[in-house]
């Protein structure tokens, strides 16, 4: 009772609204509503009540909140309706940007509106709106509910403010999609998140501006970095990439024509300076004896493979292999050893284990190999010549075993639980988790469009745009983003997002 008490003083806007249940008269078929006459805000975001086609409302003194799409999701629930079971909500690990529901006129003080027949369940409960002391309206075909202590509080989960001077705030405890206040030309390349900046790019006509600016702040940028090219002789030539390697921020961006040109690597600092450390077509790792380079390129008659401290340049491996090859991103060092694809003229790709100090060259795993990766010093490697089935192996090739029930596009490791995909169709997957004592689990019941690890969570972004879904070591849901999403850009900490309508890019904060 104290509780519904202290929810009326916050809402109320007169005593008479103290009164006792039995005197409303929830069966009215119609009933008199107004437009709020103090300040509203959502999750942070300001109602323009006056000009929204959904504005919340107040009835008999209580705040009426609209259960639209966005509005719902955005404060951790879902909603579903059908003709036979009417309205479902349900609390829910999802959310939504904020949308302000503009409208071209402006709204009335007052309205007739109806209280709603509807079937409505919530939480699993079914409302007996005939019954309810301040019962559910239908305004706008969209049903409203009341904002008493036992839907908002109890049911919703949401926490509420009031004063004369600030009006009524709500907040809810899921996650929410914050703006992150670049300017819009940042979307149109490559945008990452790291250790606090965000590190972005504008292009005025043929150079291209590298800039950094607090998360804190994002409105207030430095340039690290600018450079011109040729926009008739290049191979995009604006494009820049960001990426984190080893728990350090590089970008890379391309020079000249195709394979003929070269790619051009520079090393962020935490200061923000940029320092070009390699340029080719190649791919680099760090190792104990220096850089290990993998020369992609055209120019191979020497061998491709290298390792490189300071200026001295040590080939390593025979020099009549293609190094690297098809996949150079999974090349991996452990300790002295550098594991890698490779093959020798037109025979399959293997894996391969190179020893740094030494050159001892070895093949460990003679099946053909599209990709692999170490966890735990152990091989996991597609196999392509059993239908792309997922192997793990010891670090030699040794007792290797069959891992997945299904052909393995993609896979990766967390907390020890593998998982993968298997191809449906060009753009469509399917996630699975591997259970070596059974049937493998199909861990999302929906076609993905792509999978990737980030900060040791699953992030599947679903086709059609339909948003992005984030699951932990376990494949546990975490959260639902239910938003049009284009893209998953690197960020060291949360979600950096791309909305697929607006191009707008948002951070989700866990």
């Amino acid at each position: 009772m104290r509780k519904w008490t202290g929810f009326m003083l916050v809402f109320s806007l007169c005593v008479s609204m103290l009164a006792p249940a039995g005197q409303i008269k929830a069966a009215a078929a119609s009933v008199k509503v107004t437009l709020p006459n103090f300040e509203v805000k959502l999750n942070g975001h300001t109602v323009e009540n006056q000009y929204r086609e959904y504005p919340l409302l107040v009835y008999r003194g209580i705040t009426y909140f609209p259960m639209t799409w966005n509005d719902t999701r955005m404060f951790g629930l879902e909603t579903t309706w059908s003709q036979a079971a009417g309205l479902n909500i349900k609390q829910s690990p999802v959310t939504s940007s904020y949308a302000p529901y503009k409208s071209g006129s402006r709204n009335k003080s007052t309205y007739s509106t109806k209280i709603s027949t509807s079937a409505i369940t919530v939480n699993g409960k079914v409302i007996n709106n005939s019954k309810e002391p301040y019962p559910l309206l239908n305004f706008r075909d969209i049903t409203y509910f009341p904002l008493t202590w036992g839907f908002a509080h109890d049911e919703f989960g949401w926490n509420y403010k009031w004063s004369t001077a600030s009006g009524l705030s709500i907040t809810s405890h899921n996650p929410q999609l914050q703006t992150a206040g670049l300017p819009a030309y940042a979307a149109n390349n490559d945008v990452v998140l790291f250790k606090g900046y965000y590190y972005f790019v504008e292009t005025k006509g043929s150079t291209n501006h590298i800039y950094r600016a607090s998360e804190k702040q994002s409105s207030a940028k430095e340039e690290i970095f600018s450079y011109t090219f040729d926009k008739e002789n290049e191979w995009q030539p604006d494009e820049v990439s960001f990426q984190i390697r080893d728990n350090h921020l590089w970008f890379t961006y391309h020079r000249g024509e195709g394979v003929a040109g070269t790619d051009e690597f520079f090393k962020i600092n935490d200061n923000g300076k940029a320092e070009l450390l390699h340029s080719g077509y190649l791919d680099f790792r760090d190792t104990p004896y220096g850089t290990l380079i993998i020369n992609l390129g055209s120019d191979n008659d020497y061998g491709n493979l290298f390792l490189q401290d300071g200026t001295n340049r040590k080939p390593l491996g025979e020099p009549e292999v293609n190094w690297g090859y098809p996949n150079p991103t999974a090349t991996t060092v452990v300790g002295d050893d550098i594991y890698l694809l490779s093959r020798f003229e037109r025979n399959p790709y293997f894996i391969y284990r190179v020893n740094l100090r030494t050159n001892n060259t070895e093949k460990i795993v003679d099946s053909a190999v599209s990709f692999f990766q170490i966890f735990d010093n152990k091989l996991y490697y597609i196999n392509k010549d059993d239908n792309n089935a997922l192997y793990s192996s010891m670090l030699d090739g040794t007792n290797k075993t069959k891992l997945s029930e299904h052909a393995v596009s993609w896979f990766d490791s967390i907390e020890g639980n593998i998982y993968y995909t298997n191809k449906i169709n060009s753009t469509q997957f399917e996630l699975y988790k591997v259970n070596l004592n059974g049937n493998d689990t199909l861990v999302w019941t929906s076609p993905v469009a792509s999978v990737q690890v980030l900060n040791n969570q699953l992030v599947l972004q679903l086709g059609g745009n339909n948003g992005v879904v984030l699951l932990d070591n376990s494949g546990r849901l975490l959260l639902k983003v239910a938003e049009p999403i284009s893209r998953v850009l690197t960020s060291d900490n949360g979600l950096l997002l791309q909305n697929a309508k607006n191009s707008s890019l948002a951070v989700i904060r866990l």
